[in-house]
């Protein structure tokens, strides 16, 4: 039985809603399945219409038809680039949802407006991509802007597409916050961990916890509570901190940051193992000069360059509007080539 079928089955069986945690991880898992197979079947299916079409045309020299059959093999082409690229997800993490935060660095006010750009961007690509995000915990700048914020994002292969994306973001333009008008540099980093089950068991021992409950912040709303309900949680060996506010209740924000801090846990454990993983996180560094992946340049020319690849377009503005599907598909053909050029060397 295939992967597919196999979910498919699950789901067919009484009682697979009873409970809603294992139901949405099967859901999540065959939504990720289908949107490998699905393309990879109507490429397939259009691969043979258009043979059908082609020798029809052929035998009755219909130069407008051959005409069609070219543009529709483009169209093909792209879509066989795209299959290509799904199928370099197939990291054991890939096709989870993740935490996805942002965290403005060097600049003050500067970097909190970046970091606020960065989100509109993000959340436009997640619209984009046909991802659902909620807002786990933010923090305003003091002045304009966001300090930090964590999203997490849902939908098939979040986690492989998005961790291309980890790292420092650099932005040079001529200043709104600047009375003289001059150029600024302006940088926030990007951060991105895996979802684990709720099941999922890392030994955490209460010893090393520190909790600490807040008041919700942010400008009104679902985010302003007169009860002390947002919590952190400071994990004392590592000095790794979470923190939860998206909810009214203590106990659902303290049960997500433990889901967050678990997530954070293992990826610490994965960077120790995984050479390559860690070189990626390490690429994030400072928030600071130096330390960019990428940079984002409005003034004195416009052009956005991605510094691990090399990939660069000087549209800036479809690329502050989401359309970042060309950096993240060479950031994964990049890093297949470096497992391929690593795996080769070892063989050696």
């Amino acid at each position: 039985m295939t992967l597919r079928k196999e979910l498919e089955s699950r789901m067919s069986q009484v009682g697979f809603w009873d409970n809603p945690e294992t139901a949405r991880q099967v859901v999540s898992e065959l939504s990720a399945v289908k949107s490998v197979v699905e393309p990879v079947q109507e490429a397939q299916q259009t691969l043979t219409d258009l043979q059908e079409l082609f020798e029809l045309a052929c035998a009755e020299n219909d130069a407008q038809t051959l005409a069609s059959i070219e543009q529709d093999l483009a169209r093909l082409s792209r879509q066989c680039d795209k299959i290509e690229i799904a199928g370099m997800l197939n990291g054991p993490d890939d096709a989870k949802n993740c935490f996805f935060s942002i965290h403005a660095g060097a600049g003050g006010t500067e970097s909190c407006d970046w970091a606020s750009m960065l989100l509109r961007m993000y959340t436009r690509y997640f619209e984009r991509a046909g991802y659902t995000y909620k807002e786990m915990d933010i923090t305003p700048g003091e002045e304009a802007g966001i300090r930090s914020i964590t999203l997490l994002v849902s939908g098939p292969f979040a986690f492989g597409k998005l961790s291309c994306e980890t790292g420092v973001h650099r932005l040079v333009r001529i200043s709104p916050f600047d009375a003289n008008s001059r150029r600024h540099t302006s940088f926030a980093a990007v951060d991105v961990i895996p979802e684990q089950d709720e099941d999922f068991e890392i030994e955490i021992r209460d010893e090393d916890l520190r909790i600490d409950t807040y008041r919700a912040g942010g400008a009104g709303g679902q985010h302003v509570n007169k009860t002390s309900s947002a919590v952190r949680i400071t994990h004392l060996p590592t000095g790794i901190v979470v923190q939860c506010q998206n909810d009214r209740s203590q106990h659902k924000n303290r049960a997500e940051a433990m889901r967050m801090l678990k997530s954070r846990l293992y990826m610490l454990e994965q960077q120790k193992r995984d050479a390559e993983l860690a070189k990626l996180y390490s690429n994030k560094g400072q928030i600071a000069w130096g330390n960019q992946i990428r940079s984002y340049v409005l003034q004195p020319y416009q052009l956005v360059k991605d510094h691990r690849t090399d990939y660069q377009t000087g549209n800036v503005q479809a690329v502050l509007d989401g359309e970042i599907d060309e950096f993240i598909d060479s950031m994964l053909r990049y890093r297949m080539q470096n497992k391929q050029q690593t795996a080769k060397a070892a063989s050696r």
